[in-house]
C-alpha cells in the first residue's frame, strides 16, 4: 500500500497573452489529410513569426463534416500583425487551402488569456 501524499498548490504569478483562434470545416474524406497539413506545412508560418507562444490544432469529427480551429497563443497583437498583416482580423488562408475547405471564414476571433498557473508541491 502506498502512502497517502497530500499536494499543496503554490500559485504564481498571472500570465497574459492574446489568442488567435481560426475555424474551417472540410468534407470527412479530407480530414485526414488535412490534419496534416495543418500540423506541417499548415503551421509552420506561426512557429517562423516573433511572439508565437504556442499552437494548437482543435478537431471534431461530425456526419457530414470537420471543423478545425488553430488555437494560437501571441505575447501581444504586435505579434499577430506580424503574422497575418495590419487587418489582423481577417482570416488567412494557404493556396491548399482550395478545394478542401468547405467555406472560407473572412474572420478570425481574437481574446485576452489569462493564467493563473499553479505549481503542485509535496506537503509533509
Amino acid at each position: 500500500m502506498h502512502p497517502v501524499r497530500i499536494l499543496k498548490f503554490v500559485f504564481t504569478k498571472e500570465i497574459f497573452m492574446i489568442t488567435r483562434i481560426w475555424h474551417g470545416r472540410t468534407s470527412p474524406e479530407n480530414a485526414e489529410n488535412y490534419l496534416q497539413f495543418l500540423l506541417n506545412d499548415g503551421t509552420k508560418e506561426y512557429w517562423e513569426t516573433k511572439g508565437i507562444l504556442s499552437v494548437k490544432i482543435w478537431a471534431r469529427k461530425e456526419e457530414d463534416c470537420c471543423h478545425f480551429w488553430t488555437v494560437t497563443e501571441w505575447t501581444d497583437i504586435e505579434s499577430i500583425k506580424r503574422f497575418a498583416g495590419e487587418d489582423y482580423e481577417k482570416a488567412k488562408y494557404y493556396p491548399e487551402d482550395e478545394g478542401i475547405l468547405l467555406e472560407f471564414e473572412e474572420k478570425v476571433i481574437h481574446c485576452e488569456t489569462y493564467i493563473r498557473a499553479a505549481i503542485a508541491r509535496h506537503q509533509e
